[in-house]
């Protein structure tokens, strides 16, 4: 599939999660970061995908420690939270 088809399934799926607070923590650092990234990145970010939305905003937010696998660059931006836009 090409990037921009790739590019959008993964935004379709990072804004429906199932949770408002998941919507914005996963959704919005989609819309931040997306379009630069590498094919490794989209990789990453669709085994993301995968895992609990409970997981994910733990690892985030820093109250449940990061699995290895998911550790690095794009987990770091991830923790920073500077990409929610709370007005909504």
């Amino acid at each position: 599939m090409d990037r921009e088809t790739r590019l959008k399934r993964l935004q379709f799926r990072a804004w429906h999660r199932g949770t408002r607070e998941a919507d914005f923590l996963i959704g919005g650092f989609f819309d931040r970061y997306s379009q630069d990234w590498s094919e490794q990145e989209m990789d990453w970010f669709e085994k993301l995908l995968v895992e609990d939305d409970v997981d994910v905003m733990a690892w985030a937010i820093g109250t449940l420690p990061v699995p290895q696998e998911f550790g690095g660059p794009q987990m770091d931006a991830m923790q920073q939270l500077d990409y929610i836009d709370a007005t909504n």
